[in-house]
């Protein structure tokens, strides 16, 4: 999907060089940015994809957190 944006000098001056740096396309960068910011900010979207995971796997380290709980407990003075 192509489309326009306007952005400020410095901010696009800093994506040329970091494009560069990296050696990615300036779309490249740019979906990527967005990827990332769409992602910290649409938590509700992360919380269910994974609700979703835990659905169909179980609830991941049952095991774990239970061994851990009882080799922490056995050692506590009481």
């Amino acid at each position: 999907m192509k489309t326009a944006i306007s952005l400020p000098n410095d901010v696009f001056k800093k994506a040329e060089r970091l494009a560069k740096r990296a050696k990615k396309s300036r779309s490249q960068l740019y979906c990527e940015a967005l990827r990332e910011y769409l992602a910290r900010y649409s938590p509700d979207e992360v919380t269910e994809a994974l609700d979703r995971v835990i659905g169909e796997n179980g609830q991941p380290g049952d095991r774990f957190v239970a061994l851990a709980s009882t080799q922490t407990l056995a050692r506590v003075d009481w």
